[in-house]
């Protein structure tokens, strides 16, 4: 599961049995990942362009609205 779902969703405890380093000695070695987070979003290997975020901002703005919500 996506670390960021995780901490989104509040889920207060995760099972696993493996490490970062076992999956990393079979090939799914998330390294890059730590390394590109921490990186400013111009000097990551990947490009990033943002687009349309006048647009989306107005999805939180409903939200920000929106009287049913659960809080977390």
């Amino acid at each position: 599961m996506c670390l960021g779902a995780i901490y989104w969703a509040r889920i207060d405890r995760v099972f696993f049995a493996n490490t970062r380093v076992d999956a990393g000695n079979i090939g799914f070695d998330d390294s890059l990942i730590y390394e590109e987070i921490s990186r400013p979003i111009g000097e990551r290997k990947i490009k990033f362009k943002q687009l349309l975020r006048e647009e989306a901002l107005e999805a939180f703005r409903a939200w920000e609205e929106y009287e049913n919500k659960v809080e977390y």
